[in-house]
């Protein structure tokens, strides 16, 4: 379009409370410089917004035209204009809102039109938006044609200085134009590329149609063209390139959707992810605090971090961040999805964040609609539950380990599976083994294994004594069963290879061993001499003659310890070494044996038996293993 400039109209100064304003704005507006372009295509979506309550309420009796907001990019100028059919500003409003800075027209709007249809929908509120332009501009135009009638087009313009021109110009269109003339340093904004980036990013679902130039689009001939083959020939065209949905899925009723609506949807959210989500749930609150969002259930990976920063925080259909760890509560940063709320206090701290009454509620909402929503899913379908259970389990365990009222309820619906495949809540648990499972202190004792597989001979000897054992497995594993010890009176949870069984599930005092003291004594230090002094002490207890004559155990609180070390939670006790026991049956035949042979015998046999033991845990590695294999291929007749 050209622009026929007329006469100065007038000259003037930008009203600030300090001089040195431009260059804060320029510098220290937003930390990211990219959020410029959100900002103003933010209020080109009001100004069409604002221009459709006005004729819903009857204000406005022109015809609305296509509402849309486009983006357009000149390099060569090094210009980037945002353009809409919006609104519209007078001269006299163009000197209210942008002459006198802070002072926003949305907000305004909002408080004027409070209780109307559509006002609510309005996105700005603090009137700082549009002097981001400046942050990467030399020179800013706002060239503006009112919807009132007789009204002249304005131009009004700005060098970054609080000095600024305003003309008269030709625009036929109602509307307004945010020339931006790029500024040397900030080149990276005139690549088509980067605008687009940005653009997918915060305006991905404006509520207003979004265009950024052309793309190529593939249609049936017109002309009804055919190939060799006799099919219609698929031909090129050129296309407006519309880059936002202007109503995604979060903004309609649940009752208006199905469940391929909500994948489709989780689909254009993460389209470079292929995993379908395990379930969603819909949020639409208007009260105490306005609120909507769909949160998805992911399948979570073993790796609880990289499944965080998810979850979309929207204004108005305006991208915020997707940093909602001040918003929502730290276990629910595993979700992923959406949520929208104009009562987030936006471009403010973080402390103020933590510390906002809304946003306090929102999290406290959100909380209570994904307990409500696990816990109807038990009660309806156990079954399905239960199939689900290996994904949603760290979830569930990482909220009752973060969050006490999220546990409260979790813990009717949280579950424990045993290595037969069956599952418990933990009170049905504790119910199912006090039979058996409960030492002559009255503690309910919990076995469990990690790895079935490794721990095997120890799941079998706790199963021939018809004790059950559970499978847990996961990395919140250790946090969570101590957290179940708290809540639960009178229960441990033990690996099955802590100790030994007579240990674990303590019934009676101890057998009495068939080697005297001075016998253990004797043969300790041979025991020892194939062990690692520093990892590994020995222990001699009077166990069952059908028990193993050695194995390897370590103590319960060490392991947790450690196991919570990784993950960064026990710590304040210091670092732990790797401890472990090497238990020798002082009743099995074969210790008793050791007693009657010579010194170079004894000590071959101690290092066979040792051996095995390490190799029934898995830890006889490199050239122990290797010498092991020799050692007993020599003996194979």
């Amino acid at each position: 379009m050209e622009w026929k400039k007329y006469i100065v109209m007038r000259t003037g100064q930008i009203n600030v409370q300090t001089e040195n304003i431009f260059p804060i704005i320029k510098k220290f507006l937003y930390s990211d410089h990219e959020i410029f372009l959100r900002e103003l295509v933010s209020n080109a979506v009001d100004a069409s917004q604002k221009l459709k309550v006005l004729s819903s309420n009857g204000e406005f009796k022109g015809d609305l035209g296509d509402l849309k907001v486009e983006v357009i990019l000149d390099p060569a100028a090094k210009t980037l204009t945002i353009r809409d059919a919006g609104i519209g500003m007078t001269e006299d409003e163009i000197d209210k809102y942008i002459n006198q800075i802070a002072f926003s027209g949305a907000e305004e709007f909002v408080q004027k039109y409070s209780g109307k249809e559509g006002a609510e929908q309005i996105i700005g509120h603090f009137g700082l938006g549009f002097y981001s332009g400046f942050m990467v501009s030399e020179k800013v135009q706002i060239r503006s044609k009112s919807r009132h009638e007789g009204e002249k087009a304005i131009q009004w313009e700005s060098n970054g200085s609080p000095d600024y021109t305003i003309i008269e110009i030709d625009k036929t269109t109602q509307g307004t134009d945010i020339v931006l003339y790029i500024s040397e340093e900030s080149n990276e904004f005139l690549e088509k590329e980067r605008i687009s980036g940005i653009l997918t990013k915060y305006c991905k679902f404006l509520p207003i149609p979004v265009f950024f130039g052309d793309k190529t689009e593939y249609i049936d001939s017109p002309e009804g063209e055919k190939d060799d083959k006799g099919n219609i020939k698929r031909v090129a065209i050129e296309v407006p390139n519309q880059i936002n949905n202007p109503s995604p899925a979060w903004t309609k009723a649940p009752v208006d959707l199905k469940d391929e609506d909500y994948s489709s949807f989780y689909s254009e959210l993460y389209p470079s992810t292929f995993d379908k989500p395990l379930f969603h749930i819909h949020l639409n609150v208007d009260y105490p605090f306005n609120l909507t969002g769909i949160l998805y259930f992911p399948k979570i990976k073993e790796n609880v971090e990289v499944q965080r920063n998810k979850i979309n925080l929207y204004s108005n259909q305006v991208f915020i961040t997707d940093s909602v760890a001040e918003i929502v509560p730290e276990f629910l940063t595993l979700l992923h999805g959406v949520i929208d709320s104009p009562d987030i206090p936006l471009n403010v701290s973080r402390s103020y964040l933590q510390s906002d009454g809304n946003v306090k509620k929102i999290a406290s909402h959100i909380t209570k609609k994904v307990a409500d929503k696990l816990a109807d899913m038990f009660k309806k379908d156990r079954k399905d539950f239960e199939d689900k259970w290996n994904d949603l389990q760290i979830f569930v365990q990482y909220g009752m380990l973060s969050d006490e009222k999220f546990a409260e309820k979790a813990a009717g619906f949280s579950l424990l599976k045993n290595t037969d495949g069956l599952y418990f809540t933990p009170e049905e648990y504790k119910e199912k083994i006090a039979a058996l499972q409960v030492d002559k202190d009255k503690k309910t004792i919990c076995l469990y294994t990690n790895n079935p597989e490794e721990q095997f001979s120890f799941v079998k000897k706790a199963k021939e004594r018809a004790y059950d054992v559970l499978h847990l497995e996961g990395p919140l594993v250790s946090h969570w069963i101590q957290k179940l010890e708290q809540s639960m009176e009178n229960t441990s949870f033990v690996r099955v290879d802590s100790d030994t069984l007579d240990k674990l599930i303590r019934k009676t005092d101890e057998l009495p061993s068939k080697i005297s003291k001075e016998e253990e004594e004797k043969l300790k230090p041979v025991f020892e001499e194939c062990l690692n002094k520093e990892k590994y002490t020995v222990q001699f207890e009077s166990m069952s003659e059908s028990d193993s004559p050695m194995i390897i155990t370590q103590p319960e609180f060490i392991r947790r310890m450690m196991e919570q070390q990784k993950l960064g939670g026990g710590g304040m006790f210091g670092a732990f070494p790797e401890m472990f026991t090497l238990v020798v049956n002082a009743n099995h035949p074969k210790i008793a044996q050791l007693l009657t042979k010579k010194a170079k015998d004894q000590k071959a046999s101690v290092k066979q038996l040792t051996d095995l033991a390490l190799l029934a845990q898995g830890m006889l590695k490199g050239e122990a293993l290797d010498s092991f294999i020799e050692r007993n291929i020599e003996h194979i007749a």
